[in-house]
Protein backbone atom coordinates (compact mmCIF):
# COMPACT_ATOMS: atom_id res chain seq x y z
CA UNK A 1 0.00 0.00 0.00
CA UNK A 2 1.52 3.46 -0.96
CA UNK A 3 2.12 5.83 1.92
CA UNK A 4 1.77 9.57 0.88
CA UNK A 5 2.33 12.62 3.54
CA UNK A 6 0.00 15.21 2.82
CA UNK A 7 1.13 18.78 4.19
CA UNK A 8 1.17 22.39 4.20
CA UNK A 9 -2.27 22.58 5.80
CA UNK A 10 -4.50 24.02 8.65
CA UNK A 11 -6.42 21.16 9.99
CA UNK A 12 -9.85 21.00 11.26
CA UNK A 13 -9.82 17.35 12.43
CA UNK A 14 -13.12 16.99 14.77
CA UNK A 15 -11.09 15.32 17.17
CA UNK A 16 -9.31 16.33 20.26
CA UNK A 17 -10.28 19.06 22.94
CA UNK A 18 -9.27 21.90 20.94
CA UNK A 19 -11.82 23.67 19.11
CA UNK A 20 -12.61 22.22 15.91
CA UNK A 21 -9.40 19.46 16.95
CA UNK A 22 -7.41 22.64 15.42
CA UNK A 23 -3.78 22.26 14.03
CA UNK A 24 -2.37 25.60 12.57
CA UNK A 25 0.14 23.83 11.00
CA UNK A 26 -0.42 20.61 9.98
CA UNK A 27 0.28 17.30 8.09
CA UNK A 28 -1.20 14.34 7.57
CA UNK A 29 0.08 10.45 6.61
CA UNK A 30 -2.03 7.81 4.78
CA UNK A 31 -1.42 4.43 3.91
CA UNK A 32 -3.77 2.79 1.58
CA UNK A 33 -7.39 3.90 2.63
CA UNK A 34 -6.10 4.66 6.42
CA UNK A 35 -5.09 7.73 8.24
CA UNK A 36 -2.29 6.43 9.92
CA UNK A 37 -0.52 9.85 11.42
CA UNK A 38 -1.81 13.38 11.97
CA UNK A 39 -0.54 16.16 13.94
CA UNK A 40 1.29 19.41 13.91
CA UNK A 41 4.24 19.32 10.71
CA UNK A 42 7.27 20.09 13.19
CA UNK A 43 6.03 16.90 14.86
CA UNK A 44 6.29 14.17 12.10
CA UNK A 45 7.92 11.25 13.61
CA UNK A 46 11.23 10.67 12.28
CA UNK A 47 12.00 7.86 9.89
CA UNK A 48 9.01 8.11 7.65
CA UNK A 49 9.74 7.29 3.65
CA UNK A 50 6.44 7.97 2.13
CA UNK A 51 6.31 7.21 -1.29
CA UNK A 52 4.69 10.33 -1.95
CA UNK A 53 4.26 13.99 -0.64
CA UNK A 54 1.34 16.17 -1.75
CA UNK A 55 1.80 19.90 -0.74
CA UNK A 56 -1.98 21.67 -0.12
CA UNK A 57 -0.54 24.86 -0.58
CA UNK A 58 -2.13 26.06 2.32
CA UNK A 59 -5.62 24.76 2.27
CA UNK A 60 -8.03 24.20 5.01
CA UNK A 61 -8.17 20.25 5.88
CA UNK A 62 -11.58 18.92 7.27
CA UNK A 63 -12.81 15.14 7.35
CA UNK A 64 -15.12 14.22 4.47
CA UNK A 65 -18.77 15.43 4.69
CA UNK A 66 -21.28 12.82 5.44
CA UNK A 67 -24.84 13.27 4.31
CA UNK A 68 -26.85 10.61 6.67
CA UNK A 69 -30.40 11.41 5.12
CA UNK A 70 -30.94 11.62 1.74
CA UNK A 71 -34.12 10.24 -0.54
CA UNK A 72 -31.64 10.22 -3.87
CA UNK A 73 -33.72 7.44 -5.91
CA UNK A 74 -37.13 8.51 -7.42
CA UNK A 75 -38.26 9.37 -10.53
CA UNK A 76 -39.83 12.71 -11.94
CA UNK A 77 -40.26 15.94 -9.58
CA UNK A 78 -42.87 17.77 -7.70
CA UNK A 79 -42.96 21.39 -8.67
CA UNK A 80 -46.54 21.64 -9.11
CA UNK A 81 -47.21 20.75 -5.65
CA UNK A 82 -44.36 23.43 -4.47
CA UNK A 83 -46.94 26.10 -6.40
CA UNK A 84 -50.14 24.63 -4.37
CA UNK A 85 -48.04 25.16 -1.35
CA UNK A 86 -47.25 28.93 -1.81
CA UNK A 87 -50.95 28.79 -2.86
CA UNK A 88 -52.05 28.04 0.43
CA UNK A 89 -52.23 23.63 0.16
CA UNK A 90 -50.16 22.17 3.40
CA UNK A 91 -47.82 19.31 3.17
CA UNK A 92 -50.60 17.51 4.84
CA UNK A 93 -53.73 18.40 2.58
CA UNK A 94 -51.39 17.79 -0.60
CA UNK A 95 -50.63 14.37 0.19
CA UNK A 96 -54.35 13.30 1.72
CA UNK A 97 -55.01 14.51 -2.34
CA UNK A 98 -53.20 11.75 -3.90
CA UNK A 99 -50.07 13.66 -4.28
CA UNK A 100 -46.84 13.88 -2.32
CA UNK A 101 -44.91 10.76 -1.96
CA UNK A 102 -47.63 8.77 -4.00
CA UNK A 103 -46.90 10.96 -7.12
CA UNK A 104 -43.45 10.13 -7.04
CA UNK A 105 -44.22 6.44 -6.07
CA UNK A 106 -45.73 6.61 -9.85
CA UNK A 107 -42.81 8.36 -10.97
CA UNK A 108 -40.63 6.20 -9.90
CA UNK A 109 -42.20 2.60 -10.76
CA UNK A 110 -42.47 3.94 -13.89
CA UNK A 111 -38.84 4.90 -14.48
CA UNK A 112 -36.26 2.47 -15.82
CA UNK A 113 -33.54 1.07 -13.77
CA UNK A 114 -31.15 2.96 -15.95
CA UNK A 115 -33.22 6.46 -15.91
CA UNK A 116 -33.29 5.95 -12.14
CA UNK A 117 -29.48 5.24 -11.70
CA UNK A 118 -29.06 8.01 -14.17
CA UNK A 119 -30.76 10.95 -12.30
CA UNK A 120 -29.78 9.33 -9.06
CA UNK A 121 -26.11 9.93 -10.20
CA UNK A 122 -26.45 13.46 -11.22
CA UNK A 123 -27.70 14.24 -7.83
CA UNK A 124 -24.77 12.34 -6.12
CA UNK A 125 -22.59 14.27 -7.79
CA UNK A 126 -23.44 17.66 -7.37
CA UNK A 127 -23.47 16.52 -3.66
CA UNK A 128 -20.07 14.85 -4.04
CA UNK A 129 -18.45 18.31 -5.77
CA UNK A 130 -19.20 20.15 -2.63
CA UNK A 131 -17.14 17.73 -0.78
CA UNK A 132 -19.63 14.90 0.36
CA UNK A 133 -17.46 11.37 0.79
CA UNK A 134 -20.00 9.35 2.31
CA UNK A 135 -24.09 9.42 2.30
CA UNK A 136 -27.46 7.57 2.72
CA UNK A 137 -29.82 6.65 0.39
CA UNK A 138 -33.42 5.84 1.53
CA UNK A 139 -35.48 3.82 -0.79
CA UNK A 140 -39.42 4.32 0.03
CA UNK A 141 -40.58 5.53 -3.39
CA UNK A 142 -40.94 2.18 -4.44
CA UNK A 143 -43.81 0.57 -1.62
CA UNK A 144 -43.81 -3.16 -3.59
CA UNK A 145 -40.88 -6.22 -2.99
CA UNK A 146 -40.58 -5.49 -6.66
CA UNK A 147 -39.62 -1.85 -7.03
CA UNK A 148 -38.46 -0.95 -3.12
CA UNK A 149 -35.19 -3.75 -4.29
CA UNK A 150 -35.30 -2.52 -7.66
CA UNK A 151 -34.23 1.48 -5.92
CA UNK A 152 -32.17 -0.33 -3.16
CA UNK A 153 -29.87 -1.97 -5.83
CA UNK A 154 -29.35 1.42 -7.50
CA UNK A 155 -28.19 2.83 -4.37
CA UNK A 156 -25.63 0.21 -4.48
CA UNK A 157 -24.53 0.38 -7.88
CA UNK A 158 -24.36 4.30 -7.09
CA UNK A 159 -21.74 3.08 -4.22
CA UNK A 160 -19.80 0.92 -6.52
CA UNK A 161 -19.87 3.01 -9.78
CA UNK A 162 -18.70 6.69 -8.05
CA UNK A 163 -16.00 7.51 -5.40
CA UNK A 164 -18.42 7.59 -3.07
CA UNK A 165 -19.62 5.57 0.55
CA UNK A 166 -23.06 4.50 0.50
CA UNK A 167 -25.22 3.12 2.96
CA UNK A 168 -28.75 1.85 2.31
CA UNK A 169 -31.85 2.09 4.08
CA UNK A 170 -35.19 0.53 3.84
CA UNK A 171 -37.85 2.96 4.32
CA UNK A 172 -40.59 0.79 3.07
CA UNK A 173 -42.46 2.08 5.20
CA UNK A 174 -42.92 5.50 3.71
CA UNK A 175 -46.64 5.85 2.82
CA UNK A 176 -49.23 3.63 1.87
CA UNK A 177 -49.26 2.48 -1.87
CA UNK A 178 -52.82 2.89 -4.10
CA UNK A 179 -53.11 -0.93 -3.79
CA UNK A 180 -53.31 -0.77 -0.10
CA UNK A 181 -56.08 1.67 0.50
CA UNK A 182 -57.51 1.00 3.39
CA UNK A 183 -55.31 -1.60 4.59
CA UNK A 184 -52.74 -0.21 6.45
CA UNK A 185 -51.60 -3.14 8.89
CA UNK A 186 -51.61 -5.19 6.14
CA UNK A 187 -49.01 -3.32 4.38
CA UNK A 188 -47.48 -3.30 7.31
CA UNK A 189 -47.35 -7.28 7.26
CA UNK A 190 -46.16 -7.28 3.76
CA UNK A 191 -43.11 -4.63 4.49
CA UNK A 192 -42.02 -7.02 7.19
CA UNK A 193 -42.04 -9.99 4.81
CA UNK A 194 -39.96 -8.36 2.56
CA UNK A 195 -37.24 -7.35 5.04
CA UNK A 196 -35.66 -11.33 4.88
CA UNK A 197 -35.14 -11.42 1.22
CA UNK A 198 -33.67 -7.65 0.99
CA UNK A 199 -31.05 -8.35 3.81
CA UNK A 200 -30.27 -11.70 1.81
CA UNK A 201 -29.43 -9.67 -0.90
CA UNK A 202 -27.31 -7.59 0.60
CA UNK A 203 -29.18 -4.34 0.13
CA UNK A 204 -30.12 -2.90 3.64
CA UNK A 205 -28.11 -1.60 6.31
CA UNK A 206 -30.76 -0.33 7.88
CA UNK A 207 -34.37 -0.06 8.88
CA UNK A 208 -36.41 3.49 8.50
CA UNK A 209 -40.23 4.74 9.27
CA UNK A 210 -41.91 7.65 8.96
CA UNK A 211 -44.35 7.76 12.28
CA UNK A 212 -46.92 10.14 11.48
CA UNK A 213 -50.27 10.71 11.23
CA UNK A 214 -50.40 11.20 7.67
CA UNK A 215 -48.27 7.71 7.35
CA UNK A 216 -47.62 4.79 9.94
CA UNK A 217 -48.76 5.05 13.74
CA UNK A 218 -46.23 3.56 16.51
CA UNK A 219 -47.77 0.39 16.89
CA UNK A 220 -47.13 -0.45 13.13
CA UNK A 221 -43.96 1.46 13.66
CA UNK A 222 -43.06 -1.40 16.65
CA UNK A 223 -43.95 -3.90 14.21
CA UNK A 224 -41.44 -2.81 11.31
CA UNK A 225 -39.24 -2.62 14.22
CA UNK A 226 -39.25 -5.62 15.28
CA UNK A 227 -38.75 -7.43 12.18
CA UNK A 228 -35.75 -5.41 11.47
CA UNK A 229 -34.58 -6.42 14.84
CA UNK A 230 -34.88 -9.92 14.35
CA UNK A 231 -32.61 -9.90 11.41
CA UNK A 232 -30.42 -7.60 13.20
CA UNK A 233 -30.68 -4.57 11.52
CA UNK A 234 -30.11 -1.10 13.15
CA UNK A 235 -33.05 1.45 12.96
CA UNK A 236 -33.91 4.49 12.03
CA UNK A 237 -37.29 7.02 12.40
CA UNK A 238 -38.42 9.68 10.46
CA UNK A 239 -39.93 11.51 14.02
CA UNK A 240 -41.94 14.66 15.25
CA UNK A 241 -41.80 16.39 11.88
CA UNK A 242 -45.54 17.50 11.97
CA UNK A 243 -47.02 16.17 15.32
CA UNK A 244 -45.42 14.23 18.62
CA UNK A 245 -46.54 11.23 18.06
CA UNK A 246 -43.99 9.96 20.54
CA UNK A 247 -41.90 7.78 18.10
CA UNK A 248 -38.28 8.96 19.18
CA UNK A 249 -39.01 7.64 22.44
CA UNK A 250 -40.24 4.44 20.95
CA UNK A 251 -37.23 4.62 18.69
CA UNK A 252 -34.99 5.21 21.40
CA UNK A 253 -36.22 2.46 23.26
CA UNK A 254 -34.98 -0.30 20.18
CA UNK A 255 -31.61 1.87 20.56
CA UNK A 256 -32.07 3.45 17.19
CA UNK A 257 -29.19 5.07 15.64
CA UNK A 258 -31.12 8.59 14.90
CA UNK A 259 -34.42 10.04 15.03
CA UNK A 260 -35.10 12.24 12.04
CA UNK A 261 -36.62 16.05 12.08
CA UNK A 262 -37.87 16.53 15.58
CA UNK A 263 -39.70 19.75 15.63
CA UNK A 264 -42.30 18.28 17.71
CA UNK A 265 -39.67 16.69 20.06
CA UNK A 266 -40.99 16.06 23.10
CA UNK A 267 -38.97 16.31 26.80
CA UNK A 268 -39.79 12.63 26.93
CA UNK A 269 -38.11 12.04 23.33
CA UNK A 270 -35.02 14.41 24.43
CA UNK A 271 -34.83 11.68 27.73
CA UNK A 272 -35.14 8.84 26.12
CA UNK A 273 -32.43 9.56 23.12
CA UNK A 274 -29.86 10.87 25.44
CA UNK A 275 -30.14 7.81 27.48
CA UNK A 276 -30.31 5.15 24.10
CA UNK A 277 -27.24 7.39 22.41
CA UNK A 278 -29.48 7.97 19.77
CA UNK A 279 -28.46 10.99 17.21
CA UNK A 280 -30.83 14.05 16.45
CA UNK A 281 -30.91 14.25 12.84
CA UNK A 282 -32.08 17.92 11.79
CA UNK A 283 -33.13 18.48 8.29
CA UNK A 284 -33.34 22.64 7.64
CA UNK A 285 -33.69 21.57 3.82
CA UNK A 286 -37.21 20.69 4.97
CA UNK A 287 -37.55 23.38 7.27
CA UNK A 288 -37.37 26.15 4.89
CA UNK A 289 -39.13 24.57 2.13
CA UNK A 290 -42.24 23.52 4.15
CA UNK A 291 -42.10 27.14 5.45
CA UNK A 292 -42.35 25.25 9.24
CA UNK A 293 -42.26 27.97 11.83
CA UNK A 294 -41.93 24.98 15.05
CA UNK A 295 -38.49 24.85 15.45
CA UNK A 296 -36.42 21.32 17.28
CA UNK A 297 -35.95 21.80 20.20
CA UNK A 298 -32.09 22.50 20.32
CA UNK A 299 -31.38 23.44 23.94
CA UNK A 300 -33.23 21.09 25.50
CA UNK A 301 -31.07 18.55 23.16
CA UNK A 302 -28.03 20.37 23.42
CA UNK A 303 -28.26 20.16 27.43
CA UNK A 304 -29.18 16.54 27.38
CA UNK A 305 -26.04 15.88 25.26
CA UNK A 306 -27.72 14.25 22.08
CA UNK A 307 -25.56 14.53 19.44
CA UNK A 308 -26.96 16.74 16.25
CA UNK A 309 -26.47 15.72 13.15
CA UNK A 310 -27.38 18.23 10.28
CA UNK A 311 -28.61 16.31 6.44
CA UNK A 312 -29.88 17.52 3.25
CA UNK A 313 -33.01 15.72 3.33
CA UNK A 314 -33.07 15.61 -0.51
CA UNK A 315 -36.55 14.56 -2.10
CA UNK A 316 -38.62 15.72 -4.05
CA UNK A 317 -41.10 16.70 -2.21
CA UNK A 318 -39.75 18.37 0.82
CA UNK A 319 -36.39 19.41 0.20
CA UNK A 320 -35.48 19.07 -3.33
CA UNK A 321 -31.98 20.84 -2.25
CA UNK A 322 -28.83 19.49 -3.24
CA UNK A 323 -26.58 21.35 -1.23
CA UNK A 324 -25.20 20.04 2.13
CA UNK A 325 -22.94 23.31 2.33
CA UNK A 326 -26.15 24.68 1.96
CA UNK A 327 -27.31 23.06 4.80
CA UNK A 328 -24.51 24.11 7.36
CA UNK A 329 -25.55 27.50 6.42
CA UNK A 330 -29.61 26.77 7.61
CA UNK A 331 -28.72 24.90 10.57
CA UNK A 332 -26.95 28.17 11.96
CA UNK A 333 -29.61 30.90 10.68
CA UNK A 334 -32.62 28.93 11.42
CA UNK A 335 -31.68 26.40 14.36
CA UNK A 336 -28.99 28.52 15.91
CA UNK A 337 -26.11 25.71 15.81
CA UNK A 338 -22.53 27.33 16.27
CA UNK A 339 -20.60 26.99 13.30
CA UNK A 340 -18.46 23.74 14.80
CA UNK A 341 -21.59 22.33 15.88
CA UNK A 342 -22.97 22.46 12.60
CA UNK A 343 -19.20 20.91 10.83
CA UNK A 344 -19.54 18.19 13.56
CA UNK A 345 -23.19 17.26 12.47
CA UNK A 346 -22.04 16.66 9.01
CA UNK A 347 -18.94 14.69 10.18
CA UNK A 348 -18.12 12.91 13.37
CA UNK A 349 -22.24 13.17 13.99
CA UNK A 350 -23.43 11.97 10.60
CA UNK A 351 -21.28 9.17 11.00
CA UNK A 352 -22.49 7.96 14.46
CA UNK A 353 -26.07 8.48 12.61
CA UNK A 354 -25.47 5.61 9.89
CA UNK A 355 -23.65 3.35 12.80
CA UNK A 356 -20.06 3.88 11.26
CA UNK A 357 -17.36 4.38 13.67
CA UNK A 358 -14.25 4.79 10.87
CA UNK A 359 -14.65 8.43 9.73
CA UNK A 360 -15.56 11.36 10.49
CA UNK A 361 -12.66 12.95 11.94
CA UNK A 362 -9.07 13.27 11.31
CA UNK A 363 -7.54 10.41 13.57
CA UNK A 364 -5.23 8.06 13.25
CA UNK A 365 -6.78 4.85 12.54
CA UNK A 366 -9.98 6.61 10.48
CA UNK A 367 -11.06 6.00 7.02
CA UNK A 368 -8.76 8.56 4.73
CA UNK A 369 -11.73 10.53 3.77
CA UNK A 370 -11.16 14.15 3.66
CA UNK A 371 -11.74 17.60 2.06
CA UNK A 372 -8.98 20.50 1.17
CA UNK A 373 -10.81 23.55 0.74
CA UNK A 374 -9.77 27.05 -0.37
CA UNK A 375 -10.96 28.73 2.54
CA UNK A 376 -8.86 30.43 6.01
CA UNK A 377 -11.40 29.05 8.81
CA UNK A 378 -14.14 25.81 9.04
CA UNK A 379 -16.07 28.42 10.17
CA UNK A 380 -16.66 30.12 6.49
CA UNK A 381 -17.90 26.59 5.40
CA UNK A 382 -21.41 27.66 7.49
CA UNK A 383 -20.56 30.94 6.25
CA UNK A 384 -20.60 31.37 2.49
CA UNK A 385 -23.45 30.19 0.41
CA UNK A 386 -23.78 30.20 -3.79
CA UNK A 387 -19.68 29.73 -3.49
CA UNK A 388 -17.92 25.94 -3.55
CA UNK A 389 -14.72 26.39 -1.79
CA UNK A 390 -14.07 22.26 -2.48
CA UNK A 391 -10.10 22.71 -3.99
CA UNK A 392 -9.89 18.80 -3.32
CA UNK A 393 -11.52 15.42 -2.17
CA UNK A 394 -9.85 11.99 -0.92
CA UNK A 395 -11.93 9.13 -1.00
CA UNK A 396 -10.00 6.53 1.03
CA UNK A 397 -7.18 7.97 0.32
CA UNK A 398 -7.35 8.42 -3.52
CA UNK A 399 -7.80 11.96 -4.93
CA UNK A 400 -11.25 11.73 -6.42
CA UNK A 401 -13.20 13.55 -9.15
CA UNK A 402 -16.92 13.18 -9.94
Amino acid sequence: MIMTLWRNARLATMAGPEPWGWIEHGALLTEGDTIRWVGDDAALPAGLQPEREVDLGGALLTPGLIDCHTHLVYGGQRAREFELRLQGASYEQIARAGGGIRSTVAATRAASDDELFASARERARTLMREGVTTLEIKSGYGLSAEHEARCLRIARRLGRELPLSVRSTCLSAHALPPEFDGRADDYIAAVCAWLPQLQAEGLVDAVDVFCENIAFSPAQTRRVFDAAKALGLPVKLHAEQLSDQGGAALAASYGALSCDHLEWLSDEGVRAMATAGTVAVLLPGAFYFLRETRLPPIAALREAGVPIALASDHNPGSSPGLSLLLMLNMGCTFFRLTPEEALRGVTVHAARALGLHDRGTLAAGQRADFVAWDLQHPNELAYWFGRNPCRRRIVAGVEATT
